[in-house]
């Protein structure tokens, strides 16, 4: 029997692929087959926590009979997890068959966290990813895992991708000392765009569906047995519902996230934001919708870098936006005034955000260039989407590098988080420099990519090892040049906008002072402070 100590260390601080448990902390989409404009199957995922992301490369490895995985507790006890004969290579959050992962923490009822489970959801993630050819099969690993191992996490919501499949699943624990888990999952039907964001969004299940509905065996006499849902009501049972009901603070932070990122895909169904300000008796939002116009790769970024612009819930306005129309709210969200409670938005974006993908997987393509990883880190706002095939065999030192504590230009995290943190000195200015970098090397890579998979597909008939040496190769001299360039845009900034001053082309310092509007604010908080006197 042999020992395989791995980076599985339970109850410690998750430092892998993924992130540490932090509530009311992500957003996902999923982007079914025949709603993407090119047939891709893709998700996203913001990871948004304060802490350092460093991307990882799994490589694939045979195992020995009798090989394990040592976890440890909380308590330090160390619990052997089974190896299985062979596994995967990761690359960010997506594997050498395209098949991707991302998650939402929904919380629910806290009641149902079991203490006594040994695998948190970023280490489902880490080894479904590992161990699943298909998005069914990754639903199975997960179910198998803790099945044997417990599930200790609280409640949590997974989109999971391959080629041809999108599934959203959402997990719950059993309490202290409960066996396994309660869970459901469903296929976005093609065609189709669902997302979620801290909020369970799981309702009535169509249990007859085997084909497109997954669920645990006691989804439903759990929670009669717990008192979540009494059959006498009359009521359908709603998995949401009775796992993890809705709060006007949780539908203000997550259902409005929900509201807008369906409503940007389908305008056409004029979705109201009723349901995300709690008004009594207003309809949930449906779990997915048909978009208006099938979304490209450039449609998702967009997506993914939503402040409400736009709509009656735009952060870019108001006094909170500040004269320069940032559209960030320093946490924590909610405070409290005079005794009445108040939260600010909580928007797809966030500065927070510790990274972000966006999964493509294709099915007309090899495995090797069907699927990519998106990889953003800090701000998705402010970011650089940059590709990663899922058959490289090595990542750039700079986005594997890096310390929360101190500063580097050497890291990936550390650079992108200082062009985003300066620019909040004078927001709308700033964004415009940001986003004419980011434009045009996200630009130069999407216009890239076919000529590159060409290359990739005729060296791969030839040999498979060339393709992925050459999608190496091509990832990472392009992620370096981004960093580059990034680092270039960080100086620029620092020399353009200094001492309240903007540069004109010709590098003179010019006042720019602030925008009216802003000032008739000022003057409407306090008016004789700032005013002159006139002289007669």
């Amino acid at each position: 029997m042999r020992y395989i100590f791995s980076l599985i260390s339970l109850g410690f601080l998750w430092t892998g692929l993924f992130s540490q448990e932090i509530p009311d902390a992500c957003t996902s989409i999923l982007v079914s087959k025949g709603a993407s404009a090119d047939g891709s199957v893709m998700i996203t995922y913001a990871c948004d926590a304060e802490f350092l992301s460093n991307m990882r490369y799994i490589p694939a490895e045979d195992h020995d009979p009798g090989e394990y995985i040592a976890a440890r507790r909380r308590n330090g006890e160390t619990v052997k997890i089974k190896q299985v004969p062979h596994t995967y290579a990761v690359v960010g959050n997506i594997n050498e068959h395209q098949v991707a992962i991302g998650e939402t923490t929904t919380s629910g009822r806290r009641e149902l966290i079991n203490p006594n489970g040994l695998l948190g959801y970023g280490q489902l993630m880490e080894l479904m990813l590992q161990r699943a050819r298909t998005a069914r099969e990754g639903i199975k690993v997960i179910v198998d895992l803790v099945e044997e191992y417990g599930y200790r996490s609280s409640m949590e919501a997974f989109s999971i991708a391959d080629p041809n499949e999108a599934w959203f699943m959402e997990i719950a624990g059993p309490g202290p000392g409960g066996k396994g888990a309660i869970w459901v999952a469903l296929r976005v039907p093609d065609g189709y765009v669902s997302c979620h964001a801290n909020l369970s969004r799981i309702g009535e299940i169509p249990f007859n569906d085997k084909e497109n509905c997954l669920y645990s065996e006691n989804v439903k006499s759990f929670a009669i047995e717990k008192g979540y849902y009494d059959p006498s009501s009359g009521e359908p049972f709603r998995f949401n519902l009775a796992y993890c009901p809705p709060t006007p603070g949780s539908l203000h932070s997550c259902a409005s996230r929900v509201w807008s990122i369906l409503h940007r895909c389908a305008p056409s169904l004029n979705l109201s934001t009723d349901y995300c300000r709690a008004v009594e008796g207003a309809d949930p939002y449906p779990l997915w919708v048909k978009p208006d116009k099938k979304l490209s790769v450039r449609d998702v970024m967009s997506l993914t870098r939503d402040h409400y612009e736009g709509t009656e819930l735009d952060m870019t306005q108001g006094i909170e936006a500040g004269p320069f129309h940032n559209p960030y709210r320093w946490r924590p969200l909610g405070w409290n005034v005079d005794g009445t409670e108040y939260m600010w938005e909580r928007p797809v974006s966030t500065q927070q955000t510790a990274y972000s993908f966006i999964s493509q997987s294709r099915s007309w393509l090899p495995d090797a260039i069907g699927g990519i990883n998106w990889q953003g880190v800090d701000d998705a706002y402010s970011t650089c989407f940059v590709p990663f095939y899922c058959s490289v065999t090595e990542l750039p030192e700079v986005y594997q590098t890096g310390d929360l504590q101190h500063f580097s230009w050497n890291s990936a995290w550390w650079v992108f988080n200082f062009v985003a943190n300066y620019a909040n000195l004078k927001y709308d200015y700033m964004i415009k420099d940001i986003q004419e970098v980011q434009q045009k090397l996200e630009g130069n890579a999407l216009e890239a990519q076919p000529a590159i998979e060409q290359a990739a597909l005729q060296l791969n008939k030839v040999n498979p090892d060339l393709a992925k040496d050459f999608l190496t190769t091509y990832c990472s001299s392009h992620a370096e040049k981004v960093i580059k360039e990034w680092i270039k845009l960080g100086e620029h900034l620092i020399t353009k906008y200094n001492d309240g001053y903007v540069k004109d082309e010709h590098g003179r310092p010019r006042s720019v002072g602030y925008p009216e509007p802003w000032l008739r604010k000022v003057i409407q908080d306090r008016p004789e402070q700032h005013k002159l006197k006139k002289w007669k």
